[in-house]
């Protein structure tokens, strides 16, 4: 069984601005648990991104809880996402081409087995 190609490194980037495009309102504990990252991870991931521009935090003004930050995609953000999104889905386009062409050999060398077997 073949192994799997290494996460790109960009792909924790692109799963956590495609979260905050669906959902704001998340601590970096939520951002942790539903990407399965650690909370360290995810506190690199999002610092990374205010830092390139890609994500604005607020606090939220009204809360008890000063550590819960809404977190805004910029227009940046919002292009980063799309390029990711653009390349994502072609990586994946080339997988299951891959995959499509290794079902179909193997198909093939079954029913040829299949045959050939008394």
């Amino acid at each position: 069984m073949p192994t799997p190609p290494p996460t790109p490194p960009d792909h924790a980037e692109f799963e956590v601005i495609r979260l905050l495009g669906t959902k704001q309102e998340l601590s970096q504990r939520e951002v942790a648990s539903t990407l399965g990252m650690s909370l360290g991870k995810a506190n690199y991931c999002l610092r990374a991104l205010i830092t390139k521009g890609f994500v604005k935090a607020e606090n939220y003004r009204r809360s008890n809880n000063k550590l819960a930050y809404f977190y805004l995609l910029t227009p940046a953000g919002i292009s980063r996402k799309a390029f990711l999104t653009r390349r994502f889905l072609e990586r994946k386009k080339r997988e299951y081409e891959s995959l499509r062409i290794e079902i179909e050999q193997l198909s093939r060398e079954n029913s040829a087995a299949s045959k050939a077997a008394p």
